[in-house]
């Protein structure tokens, strides 16, 4: 039985991205997703997030950011990251909507309101044998 993977955090940009980048390069069937109803990343007070659509490529997002304001989002590691993750896949998923990628054997969340909004939003009675928390 080969395993699919599922990363799982709120954005689908920092934690779930970068352990989807890490299996893919070790050949793992991987894939990743948010849970929040929009992808929101720091802007320049926490008053005034930058707020995007679930499907807005991550290039897209890096280009508008850069254009903003270049030194902010380089200096807060914000275009790092969205330069990789453009270089995973092509745009942040939402959990919610990911029935055509089928089922996985696993799925990591990152914080607890994520595991259980992935809990609350699929019927995932009949694929869970074990449950167990996990902090790291």
């Amino acid at each position: 039985m080969k395993f699919r993977y599922a990363m799982v955090c709120s954005s689908n940009q920092n934690r779930s991205m970068e352990a989807h980048s890490l299996l893919k390069r070790h050949g793992f069937d991987v894939s990743s997703y948010g849970t929040g109803s929009h992808v929101k990343l720091p802007g320049p007070s926490l008053r005034e997030p930058n707020v995007y659509d679930f499907g807005t490529p991550y290039k897209q997002m890096f280009d508008d950011l850069r254009r903003k304001d270049p030194e902010l989002y380089k200096r807060n590691g914000i275009l790092p990251m969205l330069k990789r993750n453009s270089g995973v896949k092509l745009a942040p998923q939402r959990w919610q909507d990911n029935a055509a990628d089928g089922s996985f054997t696993v799925v990591l969340t990152f914080e607890e309101k994520v595991f259980d909004m992935v809990l609350e939003g699929k019927d995932v009675s009949f694929v869970l044998q074990f449950l167990f928390p996990l902090d790291i």
